[in-house]
């Protein structure tokens, strides 16, 4: 994962600071996005500061998003998935798909827009699943307000 992250995720030293390695900068990112732990604990944890685990789980995030999510998280073969469900008990489905909120601060401007039926800043991730629990489509971003019916009538899946 290092390799394969490394061209979006190398920084030099300065003459400030020694850079932070990017071993650890994706083990800090991965640690914090597996485990419910705050981000002071984290920061304990791999002994750097709060900002600094903030900063490494967007820049990993993002590189993932940039370098790996279309090479990984891909349809695939239908039949294949549909031929695995069938033998499962539930024949012509071609995936399991379901939303789930995920909680945020809330935004500066739209607020509302983001408060979902629960009560809470969330905005809504739409994944896609084939018969071996390997995900085959992510859809994230939108605000907690809208229904999953509307995020999935406007993700690429739809279409």
């Amino acid at each position: 994962l290092c390799d394969l992250l490394s061209p979006a995720l190398k920084r030099q030293d300065t003459r400030m600071r020694a850079a932070l390695r990017i071993q650890k900068r994706v083990a800090i990112a991965l640690w914090k996005l597996a485990t419910p732990d705050s981000y002071r604990s984290v920061a304990n944890q791999f002994e750097v500061g709060k900002s600094t685990v903030g900063v490494a789980v967007m820049q990993v995030a993002n590189a993932i998003v940039e370098l790996l999510l279309s090479k990984v998280v891909t349809l695939g073969n239908v039949q294949v998935m549909i031929d695995g469900f069938a033998a499962m008990g539930f024949p012509n489905c071609g995936g399991a798909i379901d939303g789930t909120h995920i909680p945020i601060l809330g935004p500066d401007h739209q607020a509302s827009q983001y408060i979902n039926r629960k009560g809470y800043f969330s905005m809504v991730l739409q994944a896609l699943v084939d018969h071996k629990g390997r995900f085959t489509n992510i859809n994230v971003g939108w605000p907690g307000k809208v229904h999953d019916a509307r995020v999935f009538r406007n993700s690429g899946l739809f279409r």
